[in-house]
């Protein structure tokens, strides 16, 4: 049986690919917002969210459907929702939001295909986390095409330079994501002041 580290220094180190845009990610995102529908008790379970790259028309992107779900309860989640997925095959880690071992936590999942490759990531957390800021970040890419291929550019650059290192290949976008969120805040919202 693998230990918790083993399996995070596994999940870590899988290749990290950026292909160009697929037109079937939009129903690969609904075909699996209708099986966790379907799955998982409704009481624990609100909104159900495509986010990241895939959701972009056009953007080139790992291919790996990232999904936001709304998580009712933290400890009904690593009570009730984990056991459920992991039956099924989903990897399932109790991570932090930010950082090594900095709360909050949340439960996050890996889907995978017949061939052991990733094809969901699923991130449950709770209504008030940051993490719904990335919705923002994802409508400001649709509405400012150039500013996609900007983060497209990076992304191919990065997948390059940290081909074995997801941490690393994650980190090194992060200033972008954080700058573009901003951007996004201020346009959706108007500036403070």
């Amino acid at each position: 049986m693998e230990t918790l580290e083993e399996k995070i220094r596994r999940v870590t180190a899988e290749d990290v690919d950026v292909v160009p845009y697929d037109p079937s990610w939009p129903a690969m995102f609904a075909a699996e917002r209708a099986h966790l529908r379907a799955c998982l008790p409704a009481h624990l379970v609100g909104r159900i969210e495509h986010f990241g790259s895939t959701a972009v028309p056009g953007l080139a992107a790992k291919p790996i459907i990232d999904i936001l779900v709304e998580a009712a309860d933290p400890g009904e989640t690593r009570r009730v929702i984990a056991p459920i997925l992991e039956a099924q095959g989903y990897d399932y880690f109790w991570r932090p939001s930010f950082g090594d071992d900095q709360p909050p936590f949340y439960a996050w999942f890996i889907k995978r295909d017949a061939a052991g490759k990733r094809t969901h990531h699923i991130h449950m957390v709770e209504a008030h986390f940051a993490h719904w800021d990335r919705l923002l970040f994802r409508d400001y890419l649709i509405g400012h095409p150039e500013t996609a291929r900007a983060y497209a550019e990076l992304k191919e650059r990065l997948a390059k330079e940290h081909r074995d290192d997801r941490v690393a290949y994650t980190r090194a976008k992060t200033e972008f994501i954080v700058e573009i969120t901003r951007a996004a805040k201020d346009y959706f919202f108007g500036k403070p002041g």
